[in-house]
């Protein structure tokens, strides 16, 4: 799977590796000016991890995308390496 559309992104659920929680479908995509991919944003389990856009959306930096399957986006997010609201 060498290319995908958003909508076929966005239908796939995305999972964190690091403690099994399902974090939602994908919602919205970061992209430089040039059309690189920064990341995705899922709604998730937003306890310690940074928001992106400082919405209620948590970003998945592309590099933290670990395989993006047929039904499931695997991600490896370590929580207790994000900084936390204060």
């Amino acid at each position: 799977m060498n290319e995908l559309t958003f909508c076929e992104l966005r239908g796939k659920e995305i999972v964190n590796v690091a403690d099994g929680k399902r974090l939602g479908r994908i919602n919205d995509m970061a992209l430089t000016c040039n059309g690189r991919v920064l990341g995705i944003m899922a709604p998730g389990d937003k306890s310690g991890v940074k928001s992106f856009s400082g919405k209620d959306s948590v970003f998945i930096p592309w590099q933290n995308i670990i395989k993006i399957g047929d039904d499931v986006i695997l991600v490896n997010l370590m929580v207790s390496s994000f900084p936390t609201k204060a």
